[in-house]
Formats: C-alpha cells, sequence, structure tokens
C-alpha cells in the first residue's frame, strides 16, 4: 500500500496554477493584495490540477492516538492512562476539538493507532448521528517501547501505523471530505516528536524540544536529555524515513504521515496542526518530496520544533496564536482562511464583469 500511494504523487499541475495567477490579475483587487493568500489558492488550483480548485469542504479531522514507552523517563507530568481518558471525551463531544470542530462544521474520527490503556469506549463503525465523533480501532500495538533503550517500533509496526493513516485518508475521501486536518492525541508525545525534527532537520535537541503540556525546568533538561540520549542511541538516516519512524517515532505519528501520504495521493489538502503533525510532515516529505505540495501548515505552534520543521518544509503557517494544545485545534481554526482564499478565485468579480476602471 505505501509503495503505491509513493507512486501516485505527483508534482504540482502548473498550467493550473498559471490559469489561477491570470486569474489573480484580473479580480477587482490590487495585485498581490491578499499576500499569501493568493499564493495558497495558486498551490490548491495546482493540486486539484483545476481552476478555480474545488471548495476544500466538508473538513474531516483525524486524531490519531498513541501512547509512548518513553514516559517511563519522566518526560511528562501527566498519567498515561490520560491518553484513554481524552479519547471518551472527543467522542463524548467534550474536548476543544469538539467545539472548534462543531464551528467549522467539519467531522471527528479519532483512531487508536496505539493507546496503551484499555480504552473507555467501544469502536463506534457508524454512530446514529452522523455529526458524532466516531472511533476506529486500529491498534498496532499498545504504546511504542521507550526509544532510549531500544527502538521505539519494528520496521514492521511502523509500516503498520503508516498504512492505517494512508488507509483512513482514503476512507474520508471516499466519504466525500474536500480536505482533512491532523489531530492527535498521546501523552508524552513531543518528545519523540522533537527526535524526529532533530533527526529529518539536522537541528539541535535543544531547538526541537519544548515544554509540552507546560513542564518546569528540571523536566524540561531532563526531556532535552531523553532526546539526546535517543538520537545518540540511534543510526537515523534522513533518507530512510520508515527506519527514523520505527527508531524514534510514535504510532501517531506514523500514522499521521501515512494520512498526509494518502492526501496527497488522492490530491486532496491536508491542513497540519501542530508540533505532531508537522513532526509527521517531515517524514511524510522524506517519503515522497512531491507530498509537501499537499500541506497546508495550519498554525506556528509554541513548540519550538514546529518552527523547525516548518522551516525546513517551506511552510508558512496561516495563523500564529500561541497554540500548544493539540488535537486539530489549530489546524480547525485556520480552516475559514484556507476555505477563503479559494473562495476568492470562485466568486470574486474581474474588473470586466464589474465594469471596474483597471490603473
Amino acid at each position: 500500500m505505501l509503495e503505491t500511494t509513493m507512486s501516485a504523487i505527483r508534482p504540482l499541475d502548473e498550467a493550473s496554477m498559471a490559469a489561477a495567477r491570470e486569474l489573480h490579475g484580473r479580480l477587482t483587487k490590487p495585485a498581490g493584495s491578499l499576500g499569501l493568500l493568493e499564493d495558497l489558492s495558486v498551490r490548491l488550483a495546482g493540486l486539484a490540477g483545476a481552476c478555480p480548485p474545488p471548495i476544500p469542504e466538508p473538513a474531516a479531522v483525524a486524531i490519531f492516538a498513541g501512547d509512548h514507552g518513553v514516559h517511563a523517563q519522566g518526560v511528562s507530568p501527566w498519567p498515561q492512562e490520560v491518553t484513554a481518558q481524552m479519547i471518551g471525551n472527543f467522542l463524548a463531544g467534550g474536548a476543544v476539538v469538539n467545539a472548534f470542530a462543531r464551528q467549522a462544521g467539519a467531522s471527528v474520527t479519532v483512531v487508536d493507532v496505539g493507546v496503551a490503556t484499555p480504552l473507555p469506549v467501544a469502536e463506534v463503525p457508524g454512530p446514529a448521528d452522523p455529526s458524532a465523533p466516531r472511533l476506529v480501532a486500529a491498534s498496532v500495538r499498545r504504546g511504542t517501547r521507550d526509544l532510549t533503550v531500544t527502538a521505539a517500533l519494528t520496521r514492521d509496526e511502523a509500516l503498520a501505523a503508516v498504512e492505517t493513516g494512508i488507509r483512513i485518508a482514503d476512507e474520508l475521501i471516499d466519504a466525500g471530505a474536500g480536505i482533512l486536518l491532523t489531530g492527535d492525541m498521546g501523552i508524552g508525545n513531543t518528545t519523540p516528536a522533537a527526535a524526529l525534527i532533530a533527526a529529518f532537520t539536522g537541528a539541535d535537541p535543544l531547538d526541537t524540544t519544548g515544554r509540552g503540556t507546560g513542564i518546569d525546568d528540571p523536566t524540561y533538561a531532563r526531556k532535552v536529555a531523553v532526546v539526546r540520549a535517543a538520537l545518540a542511541r540511534h543510526t537515523l538516516d534522513p533518507a530512510d524515513p520508515l527506519g527514523v519512524l520505527a527508531a524514534v517515532g510514535g504510532l501517531e505519528h506514523a500514522a499521521l504521515a501515512g494520512l498526509i501520504l494518502g492526501a496527497a495521493a488522492r490530491r486532496t489538502p491536508v491542513l497540519l496542526d501542530g508540533v505532531i503533525a508537522v513532526s509527521a510532515a517531515l517524514a511524510a516529505a522524506a517519503f515522497a518530496p512531491d507530498a509537501v505540495a499537499a500541506m497546508v501548515a495550519g498554525h506556528r505552534s509554541a513548540e519550538p520544533g514546529a518552527t523547525v520543521a516548518l522551516r525546513h518544509l517551506g511552510l508558512d503557517p496561516l495563523i500564529d496564536l500561541g497554540l500548544r494544545l493539540g488535537e486539530g485545534t489549530g489546524a480547525l481554526l485556520a480552516l475559514p482562511v484556507v476555505t477563503g482564499a479559494v473562495r476568492v478565485l470562485h466568486d470574486v468579480a474581474t474588473f470586466d464583469s464589474a465594469g471596474v476602471a483597471e490603473k
């Protein structure tokens, strides 16, 4: 599945991008006055191979959840059981991501790809209310191994998680989604994210490691040391993204990489959330460089590694609000910006059609 997906990922369509640039030049506004929104709409035209590109709706949030063996190193003050408890909260509609999804009219799919503790709910394959969050049981294993002791995953386990993400992307797009949004849940998952970002970019762990849920100075120092130890223990080759994900990644990171690849193969935009998503995006770009064309950076996370990763990917975040929650919240807040960028090409009159004189 992974090889087939990678082979389907193609560069942007230059003719459609040229048509979008030409159309922008005829709309009733000064050329370039919408700044990065114009660049985004042109890129989405190239992704779709059409000008104007389809309005990116409806939106579907995929929250991948997993636990981490590195939690045993004291990198987070939160107990691991919170991962499973928050899944219950997502499915009950009580989390921030649910509030933002309701506001945006987005669906929420929660995927257990590797939660360590039993979930408080069973799989919900098709809730009676189509707008209600649903749970997909797709556990590869109950949490990763401690990446400071051994590889977090075997290559087969990492591959299974990546292909789970691809499958979820296909299911959501087949169900009609016009844009996918990344979500994540996993206590301790900013530690493997920091390791992944350092591995793929070559940045120092001090620059890729943040305070996650708000850890104190001693815990932060320990977290940086843990990331350094993981990088020193493993031989990491950025040209072997599956090997990097297996060594220092998490199941949700690998699945998110698959979701991004699946969206890119289907020429569907994927709106990235925070540091977990952009660490996974680095892996997706290593698998297939043209996958970056499908990525839209929703926001700049307060986690420093997110800025390092976005710079490496060449992506400009749409909003910067100091967010560090995860779940998909920043991506949902950025969704209207993406929709607006495309709607301009659909709805704004040209100088000729509006009878407005050009300069």
